[in-house]
């Protein structure tokens, strides 16, 4: 039994787990949103909500604290100057996880992190150039056929 046992192993070294939230907390810390299976959605979801904390608070501490976890003085300042800013009235829930569907290779379940409070430019892409030509083009083609 597994009782006072928290958190996913991921079927990795405790040296390769640790590098591997690194390296996801780097991802969504840089774009934000990123895709990824679920077991690894749902660990990293508790560091990153902790991290947040960390850059709500803003003092030096802090910042010390967060950039022992994920090494790259980029991320730390985004975190601290862009990303924490938007949740300082939320309590906590800065991470939301969504179900996308299976991995075609091996069927692995697929999720979503992104941040609650993304903004709108990153929810929304722009359509395609060529979903938006195609569009255009139809009322002329049909101005030829009449």
């Amino acid at each position: 039994m597994r009782h006072l046992n928290s958190g996913r192993k991921l079927n990795r070294s405790s040296a390769h787990r640790k590098a591997l939230l690194r390296n996801l907390m780097l991802s969504l810390i840089h774009h934000e949103r990123i895709r990824t299976t679920d077991a690894k959605a749902k660990e990293l979801r508790r560091y990153a909500d902790r991290i947040v904390t960390l850059g709500k608070q803003g003092d030096l501490s802090a910042r010390r604290r967060v950039f022992s976890l994920i090494e790259s003085r980029d991320a730390v300042k985004k975190l601290f100057d862009v990303i924490a800013p938007r949740f300082k009235d939320r309590p906590g829930g800065y991470t939301r996880v969504i179900k996308f569907g299976v991995r075609n290779g091996d069927a692995a379940a697929i999720s979503i992190v992104e941040f609650t409070g993304a903004p709108e430019s990153a929810k929304s892409k722009k359509p395609r150039k060529k979903a938006a030509a195609k569009k255009e083009s139809q009322p002329q083609a049909q101005a030829a056929r009449a």
